[in-house]
């Protein structure tokens, strides 16, 4: 392969390194947060900022933007990773922050990056900080800071949420690149369907969408008039070694499971199948999608139709034997049965009930026709004497027995719907019901 004019430079930074923007103006996406007029960016112009947390997906300029604070306010710029640092750091920060502040009158932002990485201790470290003015802090996360930020972080502090971006943002991100200095200079053409297919494929990452821009200029080749065209053949090189953007921990993640289990809960084949290949595609895990469908099985169809949990079992079953592609393609064929199975949440409703009444309810004794005897003190004491047998009861169910906790004997919890076999088991449960009623015999009134 061709050496590229553009990868092959003294003191070389990636593309979108080069490309951070160095005003508000220049900032690609987030209108809802600094388009004209927006709270935020008024609280930049007036240089009136404050602690705050970002939370948006990778590539969405979580960090351009802390830096753009930083030179807007004409703040000294401190950034620290939690996956790289401890509260050691942390400290020579706030050393450093002091003697800025003592010696030039200078404030300092501290960004930092992946900031729920930090636990509780390191997290605690920065209060104080933040409470003293010692820095603004901006704190970049991928996951919900609901869940992984301490309150008393949150508490001083505003969270704003950073969105992927739309295709057009990322388009006039790219166009800027093939045009400034800074990018290509003019010296590398793209055309506009190439452009949109990079868009598309960018998942609404900048980073990523300008990392792909990178590698195709690695593959053009220089023509007679000394510019380099990327063409779909290039781009179809690219697409071909890059993986999608999945995160495997965060909300994008928890975000495409939801997806498809809503979409297999609401009968929709399509839907499923969309969010199962998304997902497969993106690096899940086919097993973890695999344990998923057997508890939608349960969870969401039960007994309206048993031979779905059968199914998600044999397609896990495939999936461990066989990998890929005949476990994949397994997967597809339970998750599509799943959709157009017919559903009932009678089962998950009964066992959330029942098992919330055990942790409420008294330790409630096993009544005594239905306790073990395998001693003879156990029988003496009347251990299981007046349990029915039912083999030996016509069609073989013991009618006005009660095999609930006397306290308790009332209580119902399963109620099958009006859907699938579940029909059947409801029509027989009434059956049983009426037999129960008319039995003579009732272990309790």
């Amino acid at each position: 392969m061709q050496s590229s004019l553009f990868t092959e430079q003294v003191g070389f930074r990636p593309l979108a390194a080069r490309m951070r923007p160095e005003s508000l103006d220049d900032y690609v996406g987030q209108a809802h947060l600094v388009g004209p007029g927006k709270p935020l960016r008024r609280a930049v112009e007036q240089a009136q900022l404050h602690s705050m947390i970002l939370w948006g997906p990778p590539g969405v300029g979580k960090t351009t933007f802390a830096q753009l604070l930083a030179s807007v306010g004409d703040l000294s710029f401190e950034t620290v990773s939690a996956v790289l640092s401890g509260v050691k750091d942390i400290r020579a920060i706030v050393e450093r922050a002091r003697n800025r502040k003592q010696s030039q009158g200078q404030d300092t932002l501290l960004f930092v990056d992946e900031v729920h990485r930090f636990n509780k201790s390191q997290q605690d470290a920065f209060l104080p900080h933040i409470e003293d003015g010692t820095f603004i802090f901006v704190g970049a996360t991928t996951e919900n800071p609901s869940f992984e930020l301490n309150s008393a972080l949150l508490s001083r502090t505003r969270v704003y949420v950073l969105k992927n971006l739309e295709e057009a943002d990322i388009l006039r991100l790219l166009a800027r690149a093939l045009a400034a200095e800074e990018g290509f200079g003019g010296q590398l053409e793209v055309s506009d369907d190439v452009l949109g297919v990079m868009a598309s494929a960018s998942g609404g990452d900048a980073r990523r969408a300008l990392n792909i821009l990178e590698i195709s200029a690695d593959l053009a080749e220089p023509g007679s008039d000394g510019k380099s065209r990327v063409n779909a053949d290039h781009l179809e090189q690219v697409m071909q070694t890059s993986l999608r953007r999945f995160d495997k921990g965060g909300d994008v993640f928890f975000d495409q499971i939801s997806a498809l289990h809503k979409s297999v809960r609401g009968s929709d084949p399509d839907g499923s199948l969309y969010w199962l290949c998304r997902m497969l595609d993106g690096g899940c895990d086919p097993l973890y999608v695999a344990r998923r469908l057997v508890r939608i099985a349960s969870e969401d169809i039960g007994n309206a139709d048993p031979r779905a949990l059968q199914l998600s079992m044999d397609a896990w079953d495939v999936q461990e034997r066989l990998g890929s592609p005949e476990g994949e393609l397994a997967l597809a064929q339970a998750v599509t049965y799943l959709s157009l199975a017919p559903k009932s949440d009678a089962v998950y409703k009964a066992y959330n009930q029942c098992m919330a009444d055990i942790r409420k309810d008294p330790d409630y004794e096993v009544p005594v026709h239905l306790r073990n005897a395998p001693t003879k003190l156990m029988k003496s004491l009347g251990h299981g004497d007046t349990y029915r047998y039912a083999h030996h009861e016509p069609d073989a169910f013991a009618a006005g027995e009660s095999y609930l906790p006397e306290a308790i004997h009332q209580r119902r919890y399963y109620e099958p719907v009006n859907r699938g076999l579940e029909i059947k088991l409801s029509e027989k449960r009434q059956r049983l019901d009426a037999l129960n009623q008319q039995s003579p015999i009732k272990r309790h009134t």
